[in-house]
């Protein structure tokens, strides 16, 4: 009678197994999720629960209101930032712009890295296409491990006169092997840079 009982254990814990081991293997490992920042003027799409943080960087003698949501998953870091120009401050878009590109292209080429950029097109909220680019930056690290980001820069006027300057972007934190952009153009981050929807 124990060993009956041993076998029917023994089976009942195979099928459990077997069970778990399915259900994991199609279990989706990108938990993807509609996020509404109506705050910060958009909504995105982030494979899982992004972390949010508001800060206060000091920009030409005043104090911009910038907001970050990001999250890790394995290699990548998926992340938004968003700044705001309050009203009457337009003018600084295209500095503010340019210092946010400046400094992560100088960063990557004094290190050695390359950027490859592409000309894309994403759409509003309320579905209008504007045109943007991508830029595909290679970070190396004095013999550490290479990194690859892809980043998007987006500057939206609000209706109430402020601007903001948004930066999307996925940053993988090992090497490429093969071509960097057909890498960066999967699925797992092409849904994320294609469904972020500025007001």
């Amino acid at each position: 009678m124990a060993l009956v009982l041993s076998k029917k254990t023994l089976k009942h814990c195979c099928i459990f197994f077997l069970a778990t081991l399915f259900l994991a293997a199609c279990s989706p490992k990108l938990d993807w999720r509609v996020v509404q920042s109506p705050q910060e003027r958009y909504t995105a799409l982030f494979p899982g629960k992004p972390e949010k943080i508001q800060r206060r960087i000091a920009y030409q003698d005043q104090e911009l209101l910038q907001t970050l949501e990001a999250l890790k998953i394995d290699d990548d870091i998926y992340s938004i930032s968003a700044t705001q120009l309050p009203i009457g401050q337009s003018s600084l878009a295209p500095k503010l712009l340019s210092q946010l590109q400046g400094n992560l292209l100088a960063r990557a080429k004094d290190a050695g890295g390359q950027v490859i950029i592409e000309d894309v097109i994403y759409q509003t909220a309320s579905r209008q296409k504007q045109a943007s680019k991508d830029y595909l930056i290679q970070f190396k690290n004095n013999g550490m491990n290479e990194q690859w980001m892809r980043v998007r820069w987006i500057t939206r006027a609000a209706v109430d006169g402020s601007v903001w300057v948004y930066q999307i972007s996925v940053l993988h934190t090992k090497a490429i092997p093969g071509d960097a952009k057909t890498v960066l153009s999967k699925e797992a981050y092409g849904n994320f840079f294609d469904e972020f929807y500025p007001e």
